[in-house]
């Protein structure tokens, strides 16, 4: 037995359902210029073009039922998020899609570039060495200089589980990330886990890295701040200078290491969601890993950093405590012995 359509209306109504409203979503790649693009998303048309090519087979729906996000959009949406930082609704509201929905992107777009970080985010080696020492030479006079590490903070909501653990010492939670940086900005490693009250010293000695470059010697050296142990190849600074030698080589320690100065400062503009992330710290760290690619490629396709006034300075971290045993016998060995031969 057939039943009226203004009978189904009615019945409808009576329990509460409500027609879906399918809202016309916005087409930003036909709207707005590179330039345009550049302020609101932080990359072109054709770099837009490559990430949505890169990470196809990850996000591509078998259908398209229930009006599925096609991986144009969600990478849109995602690239939206990451560069203002803002509500899930507003990102929502702007890009023509329901506040559930930006949150699911987020999420798995933030996944899918985190676990393509190994192929982004490598270590100098062979020829990619001698180029690293030449541009930290040119950049601040640091002799067989192939890295600067430094850590971050990446500010989270409070979380529900472990919340001292993430308190920092400015008494904000947040994510402490170790990255180290070549002297064009290239993060060539990374550590994104630690709670914000975790001391640098102690991320860098349980990290991959350390155990790598402590068994393998590199050829070069990494500077870091007094925050580091000074190692056969990592270089802090003199506390004191007592000599005009020791002065020429802090002063030469202090121009080289500001690319990792720059480059904290560079992420966190580029993508104003690493100044204060309204999530877990899973997914804050999900996010963190798929910026970090993010910068990466935009990096190395030469993509400019626009100057958006809309988004937020980054704060600065204040210098950790100097590490316990900071001066060891074979660090500082190798410290005067660059001072002799170049200072």
């Amino acid at each position: 037995l057939a039943i009226p359509y203004n009978t189904l209306n009615t019945m409808d109504s009576l329990r509460g359902y409500r027609q879906r409203v399918y809202v016309e979503r916005t087409k930003p790649l036909e709207q707005y210029t590179t330039e345009e693009l550049y302020v609101r998303f932080r990359f072109g048309k054709a770099d837009i073009e490559y990430l949505v090519n890169l990470l196809r087979p990850k996000r591509q729906h078998r259908t398209q039922r229930s009006h599925g996000l096609s991986v144009d959009d969600q990478i849109l949406i995602a690239l939206r998020f990451y560069a203002c930082g803002t509500f899930y609704q507003v990102v929502g509201d702007y890009m023509g899609v329901v506040k559930s929905a930006v949150c699911d992107v987020v999420r798995d777009v933030s996944i899918a570039l985190a676990s393509l970080v190994n192929e982004f985010v490598s270590f100098p080696k062979d020829n990619q060495i001698a180029q690293a020492k030449r541009s930290f030479f040119l950049l601040g006079n640091m002799p067989n200089t192939i890295g600067a590490i430094d850590c971050t903070h990446v500010h989270i909501q409070a979380p529900r589980e472990n919340e001292w653990e993430f308190m920092n010492r400015k008494g904000r939670h947040s994510i402490n990330v170790q990255l180290v940086c070549d002297a064009d900005l290239i993060i060539t490693n990374c550590v994104v886990k630690w709670p914000g009250s975790v001391h640098d010293a102690r991320i860098l000695r349980e990290s991959a890295l350390y155990r790598d470059l402590q068994t393998n010697r590199p050829d070069g050296i990494i500077l870091g701040d007094s925050a580091y142990p000074l190692l056969p190849w990592l270089m802090t600074p003199f506390l004191t200078a007592n000599t005009p030698a020791q002065a020429r080589f802090n002063t030469a320690h202090c121009r080289a290491r500001c690319a990792i100065e720059r480059l904290n400062g560079v992420l966190k503009r580029r993508f104003a969601c690493l100044n204060y992330l309204r999530a877990e710290p899973q997914k804050a760290c999900n996010i963190t890993l798929a910026c970090i690619v993010l910068h990466n490629i935009a990096t190395k396709r030469n993509v400019p950093l626009c100057a958006d006034n809309d988004a937020p300075e980054p704060l600065g971290d204040p210098n950790q405590p100097p590490a316990f045993c900071q001066n060891e016998q074979t660090g500082r060995a190798t410290r005067d012995a660059i001072v002799r031969h170049y200072f």
